[in-house]
């Protein structure tokens, strides 16, 4: 496993892609680890060298005593930079990570040729709230901060339709040692760049959730406002943006750091669609299909990456579940059966349970006919075994 010492603590970190190509290092919010930025490292390891670490206190990486700063946390970034052999990286943090940045683009500017602030304000909340936060830690355990955190953490529509893919971040806050988050909350406290951030002069691009109740949208903007030349884009999501709304919030990336590069939407719309296609699709399906890869069907396979879900599966106008019934349903009534497999495979992906497509193979037994529903039926069966065999 990759560790670094430094300062006290063991920093846990892992890196994905090409060792030649241009690096971006995501840092983790408070109560997290490195897997929060999952959708991100798929979408961009094959072009970038994605840097992910656990944040003193988080996941993997320890820290010394009860307290520790912000500034540690940044320095914690250039020591990982460092052992690296890294000179210059995007960086982008969320939360508790945008307080780390906007150290970094304060005090190591040079280190940073971008940086993303995402969810997060110059000065989070008020020391009578992280206190009060500390001392329930402490005295309880972590347990009790699962559930609000979550509730902070994501829009109610997003928890009710993929609850399965929150289990994974419900774990690794269970996890957390709480003398370690409470640490981490402390810093938090006593961040306050609200005179500081008028000096950073690295380009920053600022993302807020527009149901963001820990940081809401107009403290973004407050901070996008107060950073010279910083740009500010809004995303339908709560605290936790880059899981919620993942292909919208790797295009915002995207675009941010390749708008001075000679490359068109199209690339930014390919990487979001690809971000989408393995969350709802799996990685393993996505990883094969790449790999079969051909002058034949390459620019075909681009194009339903880029607008099927580039376009189409980033729309906010219906939460993923629905449009992975909707398709299921379409697949039944047009008949295509290895179409109609893949999609029953990727369902639980989308937080869609067996009964619900029950259901929509019912409502097609009329709609589409006896048929195509015994088919369906049929072949729901064999995808269930093969997954509950597999499990």
């Amino acid at each position: 496993m990759p560790y670094l010492d430094h300062a006290g603590a063991r920093l846990f970190y892992t890196v994905d892609g090409p060792e030649s190509a241009p690096a971006i290092l995501f840092s983790n919010s408070l109560g997290t680890d490195h897997t929060m930025w999952e959708p991100q490292a798929a979408a961009l390891a094959g072009r970038y060298r994605v840097v992910r670490y656990d944040t003193r206190g988080h996941g993997r990486s320890t820290a010394p005593g009860d307290a520790f700063t912000v500034a540690q946390l940044g320095q914690d970034v250039i020591a990982i930079l460092d052992a690296l052999g890294i000179g210059q990286a995007v960086f982008c943090g969320l939360s508790m990570g945008g307080l780390t940045g906007m150290w970094l683009g304060i005090h190591a500017p040079q280190r940073f040729s971008h940086i993303v602030l995402a969810n997060t304000a110059a000065k989070i909340g008020n020391a009578d709230g992280w206190n009060t936060r500390i001392e329930t830690v402490r005295r309880e355990g972590m347990a009790v901060m699962v559930a609000p955190s979550v509730e902070r953490w994501f829009t109610p529509e997003f928890a009710a339709t993929a609850e399965r893919a929150l289990d994974g971040l419900r774990d690794v806050l269970a996890g957390l040692a709480p003398r370690g988050y409470a640490a981490s909350c402390a810093a938090v406290r006593d961040a306050d760049f609200r005179e500081s951030v008028a000096s950073i002069q690295v380009p920053v691009l600022v993302i807020a959730g527009s149901q963001d109740p820990s940081t809401p949208a107009q403290e973004g903007r407050a901070l996008a406002d107060a950073i010279p030349g910083a740009r500010f884009v809004e995303l339908p999501a709560a605290h936790i943006s880059s899981f919620e709304q993942p292909g919208r919030f790797t295009a915002a990336l995207l675009d941010f750091v390749r708008g001075r590069l000679p490359v068109t939407d199209d690339h930014a719309r390919y990487d979001a669609g690809l971000a989408v296609r393995r969350e709802v699709l799996g990685s393993a399906h996505v990883d094969r299909s790449l790999a079969r890869l051909t002058p034949l069907n390459e620019e075909f396979q681009h194009l339903i990456t880029r607008y099927a879900w580039g376009e189409i599966w980033t729309r906010e106008g219906l939460p993923r579940h629905t449009r992975s019934l909707l398709t299921i349903a379409m697949m039944v009534a047009l008949n295509r059966a290895e179409e109609l497999k893949l999609h029953l495979r990727a369902a639980a992906n989308n937080g869609v349970t067996r009964d619900e497509i029950k259901e929509v193979l019912l409502q097609a037994a009329i709609y589409c006919g006896v048929p195509a529903a015994n088919s369906a039926f049929h072949l729901a069966e064999e995808v269930f075994a093969e997954i509950d065999q597999a499990g």
